[in-house]
């Protein structure tokens, strides 16, 4: 005799996994020769993993009082300056990640208006920098932020050596 088929327990089909939210990886645009190799890496890591790079450039305060408006033309000349250099290098994070990278102006301290952006967008998900590879040691950001900063982050630092090439990112990115 077969057991009656409406006392055994029903399978119901598994519903389709939520997706996973999109990793970001912000890295901080500045003049450090570093730099790009902290772009490739991130834009190697959203490709992989279908994440998006965002980029952050920090204007630091200029230090001149405002001296007939002197202050206010070289605050101008700095901010068109950044805006062609993010969006030079948001044609190539979009080269090389498939996404157009996210921008952020920010205005004062790098290390404070790094700490407050990652605080205010949720949406953030690892912080890419590279380490210098010059004698003064791995660069001020990098000292800080795996120093006594550390305990202000809420997303995993990655370090790129700074010495890295780009067959070597994509071997470990």
């Amino acid at each position: 005799m077969s057991p009656d088929p409406s006392s055994e327990p029903q399978v119901q089909p598994a519903s389709a996994p939520a997706p996973a939210q999109e990793r970001v990886f912000l890295v901080v645009v500045d003049e450090s020769p570093e730099m790009r190799i902290a772009i490739r890496y991130a834009c190697r890591r959203a490709f992989r993993s279908n994440g998006r790079v965002a980029m952050v450039h920090v204007m630091e305060p200029a230090g001149f009082g405002d001296w007939m408006g002197v202050s206010q033309l070289m605050k101008d000349e700095a901010r068109q300056q950044a805006e062609a250099t993010m969006q030079k290098m948001a044609t190539e994070v979009n080269k090389l990640s498939g996404k157009m990278p996210m921008l952020y102006f920010r205005e004062g301290d790098r290390r404070d208006e790094l700490l407050q952006l990652i605080q205010e967008e949720p949406g953030i998900s690892i912080l890419v920098l590279a380490a210098s590879t010059g004698p003064k040691g791995p660069g001020p950001l990098v000292s800080a932020l795996t120093g006594k900063y550390v305990s202000k982050m809420r997303v995993p630092v990655t370090i790129v050596p700074g010495n890295l090439t780009t067959e070597d990112i994509e071997h470990v990115a």
